[in-house]
């Protein structure tokens, strides 16, 4: 297969593995029992009021046509209104998983980089109680769930020591100081640093246990390389082998950084909630409580997206830098 169809064939099969998403979800939430109707009825809306409600969003259309509408609407770039707060569910989403990214990107990067330094050093110092001690801690830290993790970390620095906040993003005064200036303000205050450090931690602690893992294997494996005993025979300093050797050995991490990246966001609703985070996992949480439909949906959809298109830059640039993938497809 060339290179050229190798690169077709991912991209027909990403559009494709979309749509089948998009479809299965979208039939998913509306066989499902219960909807936003039914939480009016429970509020104490009249029946009159619930039917104009229906009227009003197409609920009452048969289902095929209601996927016609929201396909053709998707395409166009109309991913629904949240029945919640009866807005754009992009204007609904867009500060949550903007306040996610703020925090998965750095604390996983950071993660990454603390587990590829650890990996080094352990893989170097093969068969030492350094690396013994090292592995237990890391497998153990891989085996804590990471909301767990989350609840020690507040024990400890917010409970016992009353270093840093417990939860939230701002602090009630700060919002208040906040609320008139530009958006942006907020991200940039004191405040805002403080309660960032407690989520920030929980999350390159705990993302860092994979590459450190990896990232010793892979440096077991350069240190039978030829060009590492040649290198030492020639006297070469030890910290500069060490670094030809993690270049050589990165290739396996670097490789798992976006998929861990685009994953995270899954996977962290249950740390967003412990740390009462206003980020897409909370959002989630609310929306399918309230049976918002929409947006519980386009949330889905686009956790599953970003996987799915972290998979699919990964295998491009797998064909890019070795043309053998290509080949071998």
């Amino acid at each position: 297969m060339t290179r050229l169809r190798y690169f077709a064939s991912r991209t027909v099969q990403t559009v494709v593995m979309l749509w089948a998403i998009l479809t299965f979800l979208f039939f998913f939430f509306r066989l499902m029992p219960g909807d936003f109707a039914d939480i009016m009825l429970f509020q104490g809306a009249s029946e009159e009021a619930v039917e104009q409600f229906q009227e009003k969003w197409g609920l009452t259309d048969p289902v095929y046509v209601q996927y016609a509408n929201y396909m053709a609407n998707f395409a166009t770039g109309d991913v629904g209104v949240s029945l919640r707060t009866r807005q754009p569910v992009w204007d609904t989403v867009k500060m949550p998983l903007f306040n996610s990214f703020i925090l998965i990107a750095p604390a996983i990067t950071v993660g990454y980089l603390i587990g590829g330094v650890m990996g080094t050093i352990f893989g170097t110092n093969r068969n030492t109680r350094l690396e013994r001690f090292g592995i237990i801690g890391t497998v153990f830290i891989g085996t804590v769930p990471i909301f767990f993790l989350g609840m020690v970390l507040i024990v400890v620095f917010s409970g016992w020591l009353g270093w840093l906040p417990s939860s939230g993003m701002l602090s009630p005064i700060a919002v208040d100081r906040f609320s008139e200036d530009a958006w942006w303000r907020m991200y940039v205050s004191k405040d805002f640093a403080l309660h960032y450090m407690l989520p920030f931690l929980t999350i390159a602690i705990r993302y860092a246990n994979f590459p450190t893992l990896i990232m010793r294997t892979s440096v077991v494996e350069v240190l039978n390389q030829d060009f590492v005993y040649y290198q030492r025979i020639t006297g070469i300093p030890s910290i500069r082998r060490k670094l030809h050797i993690a270049r050589h050995a990165s290739l396996p991490v670097i490789t798992l950084y976006p998929i861990s990246m685009t994953r995270a966001v899954g996977g962290l609703v249950l740390l967003e909630v412990v740390f009462n985070w206003p980020g897409i996992g909370r959002e989630l949480v609310e929306a399918v409580l309230q049976r918002d439909f929409p947006t519980v949906q386009f949330i889905f959809f686009l956790v599953a997206a970003m996987v799915i298109i972290g998979n699919f830059l990964i295998d491009i640039i797998y064909g890019i830098v070795d043309p053998r993938v290509a080949v071998d497809e």
